[in-house]
């Protein structure tokens, strides 16, 4: 991505490895994974069908997040801690994709926060894209 400040060009880095989240996975696999049943494919959204569970006569939720111990969503892969991606990224319900990593442009997440520390893995530090000049 270029920026044009003042016939400037400034450089943003977008590289895959700036992103905590490809290391972390820890809100995947610590939170229920809630939504409106109609962005499940049966409602005609574009959640794979046989990833949800129904848990209410409007509300759906990723399988392997309606449960209080070995909460995992079964689209996450990988290994928490080390190297995540979610097998249906494109497809995603909503909260996954309002969630945001702990200081991501200087927002304090808590909730981020709380699902590393139940892994180990400590708080994010505020991020910020890196110019290259």
């Amino acid at each position: 991505m270029v920026l044009y400040m003042a016939n400037i060009h400034h450089i943003v880095k977008t590289d895959l490895n700036d992103n905590p989240c490809v290391n972390c996975g820890a809100c995947c696999a610590y939170f229920r994974v809630s939504f409106y049943w109609a962005e499940a494919q049966n409602g005609g959204g574009i959640i794979p069908q046989e990833l949800t569970e129904q848990i209410s006569p409007f509300m759906s939720c990723m399988k392997g997040t309606n449960q209080k111990q070995n909460t995992r969503c079964v689209a996450l892969t990988g290994k928490i801690g080390q190297c995540v991606s979610c097998s249906i990224y494109a497809a995603r319900p909503t909260p996954c994709r309002e969630f945001a990593e702990s200081g991501l442009n200087g927002i304090h997440n808590e909730a981020c926060d709380r699902a590393r520390a139940a892994y180990g893995l400590p708080p994010l530090q505020p991020h910020k894209p890196r110019i290259a000049c």
